[in-house]
């Protein structure tokens, strides 16, 4: 994962004022550096649980990609239930996709790219199972006027 710079305090800044520090770390992670050992970094609780969840998904698509038969939808459907939810056409393009949004957050260093796709195949993969989508949308012609509140 490429590791980007990030704003580095003192471990005595840390002390004096913690203020600031604390909220750099809110938004993103910082680095706090020590005289007198490893410098440490200091992050919020959903940096660190993004950061745990998008680990959580590279074991499992390393794991896909190390199957000896190589099939990604079979291996991911298997982890991830819901995308049954699909056609099978539609499991094949979330597979890819899911493989192809955690790449780039690996390349990156953003988890949510991995996150956010994931969560949103499944969300609608929720949908679906919950019966939305399945009546005829009846969609308004362009010429046709739309009476406005």
């Amino acid at each position: 994962m490429k590791t980007e710079a990030r704003p580095s305090f003192k471990s005595s800044e840390l002390s004096r004022s913690s203020a600031d520090v604390f909220a750099e770390a809110s938004d993103h992670p910082v680095t706090v550096t020590r005289r007198d050992g490893e410098n440490l970094t200091l992050m919020s609780e959903r940096e660190d649980r993004a950061r745990n969840e998008l680990l959580e998904i590279a074991g499992q698509l390393i794991g896909a990609a190390t199957m000896n038969d190589g099939n990604l939808t079979r291996f991911m459907t298997d982890h991830f239930p819901w995308m049954l939810a699909f056609s099978p056409q539609d499991q094949d393009e979330c597979a890819r996709d899911v493989l192809n949004a955690a790449r780039a957050s690996f390349s990156v260093g953003q988890s949510h790219l991995a996150l956010s796709t994931l969560t949103s195949w499944r969300e609608t993969a929720e949908a679906i199972a919950a019966g939305l989508g399945e009546s005829p949308v009846e969609w308004l012609e362009d010429d046709e006027p739309v009476e406005r509140p």
